[in-house]
């Protein structure tokens, strides 16, 4: 099992990483993607630092409501190159 001092490192650089390729990728479906997996890393640290209340609401409403919003959204768009 991987010691939790080792998470509390290793998953905020996860999350950096995750935002970053939010912010450069030029597919919005991919953003979107991105931005989803980055609230369930960001519910997971929750969880991680104890807050189990608020992880719930993040994976709740940021990860899946907000995600599912972003992709209907997106497909009812006309892609334009």
């Amino acid at each position: 099992m991987i010691d939790a001092a080792v998470l509390h490192i290793i998953m905020p650089l996860v999350i950096v990483v995750c935002a970053i390729f939010v912010a450069v990728c030029r597919d919005l479906l991919y953003a979107a993607v991105a931005l989803g997996v980055l609230s369930l890393l960001l519910a997971l640290e929750f969880f991680l630092l104890r807050a189990p209340d608020v992880a719930i609401a993040e994976a709740g409403i940021g990860a899946a409501v907000t995600t599912a919003i972003f992709i209907i959204a997106i497909r009812a768009t006309k892609r334009m190159e």
